[in-house]
């Protein structure tokens, strides 16, 4: 299995596909038509264009490095970790460590 992410997943589902996925039979696939490779471009770029927002902040450059460096370590870009951290803190994902105080 050619593990895209160092084999770090978030699942087990998400495993399973990328295994599904390096033992698919590509050649048995069909190009899409070019109505339909051009269908899927303009879906594509409206759904960008319709989700993306951008969003500023100010962070302490010793908190930007380490952030940096865990996105690294988990094989994203750290744009993609914060995301990722905003949208389980929103949806109720995010679980908080027990108390750190003592």
């Amino acid at each position: 299995m050619s593990n895209r992410n160092d084999g770090k997943f978030l699942d087990e589902e998400e495993r399973r596909m990328a295994e599904d996925i390096d033992e698919m039979d590509i050649s048995d696939l069909s190009k899409p038509s070019a109505s339909r490779q051009s269908e899927l471009r303009r879906t594509a770029r409206n759904t960008l264009r319709r989700r993306a927002s951008k969003m500023n902040i100010r962070i302490d450059t010793d908190e930007l490095d380490r952030l940096k460096q865990r996105a690294d370590q988990e094989g994203l870009r750290y744009q993609t970790l914060v995301k990722s951290v905003l949208h389980k803190y929103l949806t109720g994902q995010l679980v908080e460590r027990g108390d750190r105080s003592g």
